[in-house]
């Protein structure tokens, strides 16, 4: 038996024993070493998405780790191997997957939130589903690996080039993310939040910022790009004004990105859409491309992963740190430390 972290109910989570069971065939088993907390694992905290989520249910799809054993008819994979996961299981039938869209399936398990996820000691899933990591990528570093090909994805379906002008409206972890993957590919950008420790943090990695709370967003966009407006917005804050600021800072034939959860329906100034021509793009999660790229970002230091860090916490305190996040306050990424239960440095 092991330890696992479950959601039982809105605003409830618990540490309990797990079962393990042996890998089958096409399986390996993991010991998950550090897993994140994102930002849909609130909303299932906050009980949003219980017509999903069957409960007792092990959250966590943010994570790295090393490989304890394999099932039958496994190749390439041996025990000790240092891994992540893309966490989607798809049914390879369905019209999106016969486009060649996996990642989309109309029938997606999305692994740790449709089936158990990675908050445990002991993790069994698909051999299919495992990215090798360099050994020499520290395993906190690594677990950033899956929100960062989050926003490689992004990136690639905005369509971002060198030299345009990028606005990200919205500075937690995954607008920071995409903001040094479009910085990366050769961007001027520019991130909308009204933290200011999240602002302090995007300026210590040499993001520039605004703040919506004291300046005039869409006056800023105008003075910087000489009254054309931007070539790319992200909405990543899931707020109703944020969808409002991203539409506006746009210019003609810009990009709009839509990659925060939001829940219920938003206005939208359509007529913005209408008059310069916009692009609306939706973005949801990534493929295996992705995924290596985002390996590379994290592992040769063009993602700083240890500043966005801000605090690792043992297992069996993980439920408290779902609050300390809901509560908002100076935390960014906050991991979770499975591999013995005690507080973890930051390499």
């Amino acid at each position: 038996m092991t330890l696992a972290v479950r959601y039982t109910a809105a605003r409830t989570l618990d540490t309990a024993p797990a079962q393990t069971r042996p890998p089958g065939p096409g399986e390996v088993e993991l010991a998950p070493a550090y897993v994140g907390i994102c930002g849909t694992d609130l909303h299932i905290f906050h009980g949003d998405m219980d017509a999903r989520v069957a409960t007792p249910a092990v959250l966590g799809h943010e994570m790295s780790g090393q490989v304890i054993r394999v099932g039958p008819g496994v190749e390439g994979w041996s025990p000790g191997d240092a891994v992540t996961v893309m966490p989607l299981r798809w049914d390879g039938t369905c019209p999106a997957c016969a486009s060649g869209h996996h990642h989309i399936c109309q029938h997606l398990d999305f692994i740790g939130i449709d089936s158990p996820g990675a908050m445990q000691q002991r993790w069994t899933v698909p051999a299919h589903t495992l990215v090798r990591l360099p050994a020499a990528l520290a395993l906190d570093r690594a677990a950033l690996v899956e929100p960062t090909a989050v926003a490689v994805h992004d990136v690639g379906r905005a369509h971002v080039t060198d030299g345009e002008r990028v606005v990200v409206v919205g500075g937690g972890p995954v607008g920071v993310l995409i903001a040094l993957v479009a910085r990366a590919a050769g961007a001027d950008v520019r991130v909308v939040e009204p933290s200011p420790h999240r602002r302090a943090l995007a300026q210590k990695i040499g993001l520039f910022t605004w703040d919506p709370a004291t300046e005039d967003v869409a006056d800023l966009v105008a003075r910087w790009t000489q009254g054309a407006g931007a070539d790319v917005a992200f909405e990543v804050s899931g707020a109703a004004a944020g969808v409002d600021t991203a539409v506006e800072a746009l210019g003609v034939r810009g990009r709009l990105c839509l990659v925060a959860i939001h829940p219920r329906p938003r206005e939208v100034n359509l007529h913005r859409f209408f008059w310069r021509e916009l692009t609306l793009v939706g973005a949801r999660l990534y493929d295996r491309a992705d995924f290596e790229r985002a390996v590379t970002l994290v592992a040769d230091g063009t993602i700083p992963a240890t500043a966005l860090i801000s605090k690792v916490v043992p297992l069996t305190e993980a439920p408290a740190a779902f609050e300390a996040l809901e509560a908002g306050g100076d935390v960014m990424k906050i991991l979770v430390d499975c591999a013995d239960g005690q507080q973890g440095a930051v390499a």
